[in-house]
């Protein structure tokens, strides 16, 4: 059994893909913030492994900042490929509203997605105030938020498959 280190700084098991689950597992990340963002693809990539997901079934996609995650999250449960969808990117605050514009926009694309009823879409964006909250945040002494949004996007079609949206 594997297991990783949350945000609370405890570990928790990885959740195991069920055979119902059909389709890819897109990871969408921001190429902005890229050293932190790479760290959580990283982390989401290998979560989704240690959950048995097959390597063939995990599509990654890169986008130029955490606005355009939205729409990249679109193109993809649009597809009618996907089991799920992670987003991750990382905004650090700055002295302009740009960081309230960002993440506003993020976790609203990201809700309206998600009532749609489609694959979930999980928000794996990174919203700090300084750089060594997103390091603590993505691989760092609070776990890696990337593997967390991997748990959930495991769980999420997990749960989509047992309602037979497959």
């Amino acid at each position: 059994m594997s297991t990783i280190l949350n945000t609370n700084g405890d570990s928790f098991a990885v959740p195991k893909v069920k055979d119902k689950v059909k389709g890819k597992f897109y990871v969408v990340t921001a190429e902005w913030n890229s050293r932190i963002t790479h760290s959580l693809r990283d982390g989401a990539i290998a979560t989704l492994k240690a959950g048995g997901v097959d390597e063939a079934s995990i599509e990654m996609i890169k986008v130029p900042g955490t606005v355009e995650l939205v729409n990249a999250a679109a193109l993809a449960v649009k597809s009618g490929l996907a089991a799920s969808v992670i987003v991750l990117g990382c905004v650090i605050r700055g002295d302009t509203p740009h960081f309230d514009y960002v993440c506003q926009t993020a976790a609203q694309g990201v809700a309206v997605l998600n009532a749609e009823g489609g694959p979930a879409v999980i928000f794996g964006v990174l919203t700090v105030n300084d750089l060594s909250q997103a390091e603590e945040r993505a691989g760092g002494k609070l776990g890696n938020k990337g593997a967390e949004a991997a748990a959930a996007a495991i769980e999420m079609a997990n749960l989509r498959a047992e309602f037979c949206f497959c």
